[in-house]
């Protein structure tokens, strides 16, 4: 009997800290602009520092936030990285 109660109480357990996992990850959920994302798709993603940012997705978050310019990929330059990132900056742009 006491395998039986301390299943019961596990799968309780289980059940309630389940539900209070889910709970506070819905409620402290970290919204990103998807644009961070899309500019990350593009660039090079050697993550060498070139652009004076820690790395690729440095660089990203720092353009969508209007503290880097469009032309600091050095190595996505011959391939037009930073016409792509223009394009997106304004297609994209928050209403």
């Amino acid at each position: 009997m006491v395998i039986v109660y301390s299943t019961l109480l596990m799968a309780v357990l289980g059940l309630a800290f389940g539900t209070f996992l889910a709970y506070s990850a819905k409620k402290f959920e970290v919204k990103e602009d998807p644009r961070v994302e899309m500019i990350k798709q593009i660039l090079p993603g050697a993550n060498c520092g070139a652009c004076g940012y820690a790395g690729c997705e440095a660089y990203a978050k720092a353009v969508v936030a209007g503290k880097a310019t469009f032309d600091m990929c050095i190595p996505g330059r011959p391939s037009g990285v930073s016409e792509k990132i223009r394009e997106i900056m304004e297609k994209n742009a928050p209403n």
